[in-house]
């Protein structure tokens, strides 16, 4: 059985460590040190964990950008755990705890290469507001999401 947790701001170490665990399971090229310290000096920092009998199998990660705005940063799911809901489950606790703290508005950013993260997105009701080029040249996909419709 999945169980889900909330956590904002600053995460326990033990909690951080497992997060990155499973982050680095799934992506590459970040390094680890950077990472940990954008995590860490991300002021409104929101962290949704999802658990399977104490292992973090999935997460989402996101900010406030802007009064009123946020930003839906980093997370994934362990791959043996993919196609059970829990991706959308992590992303609809994610629009619930920002409507109930004044947000009216969730961005997201992917590339085409991450195809069942943007696909997810678009069931989820974002649309796509814009594309530009990052530093590697790949397009990266802008998505947003009005959280009032």
């Amino acid at each position: 059985m999945i169980e889900y947790k909330t956590f904002t701001n600053q995460l326990p170490e033990a909690v951080l460590e497992a997060v990155l665990t499973l982050h680095f399971q799934v992506f590459e090229g970040q390094e680890r040190s950077q990472l940990i310290q954008e995590i860490n000096e991300t002021p409104h920092l929101l962290t949704l964990i999802a658990y399977e009998n104490d292992d973090v199998v999935g997460y989402k990660m996101g900010y406030r950008r802007k009064e009123g705005h946020f930003y839906s940063w980093l997370g994934c799911v362990l791959p043996t755990h993919r196609g059970q809901g829990i991706a959308g489950h992590l992303m609809e606790l994610q629009h619930e705890w920002c409507r109930a703290n004044g947000y009216h508005t969730v961005r997201t950013m992917t590339y085409n290469k991450w195809r069942n993260m943007l696909i997810l997105n678009l069931k989820h009701n974002f649309n796509i507001v814009g594309i530009f080029a990052d530093n590697p040249g790949a397009p990266k996909i802008v998505l947003e999401k009005n959280l009032n419709q």
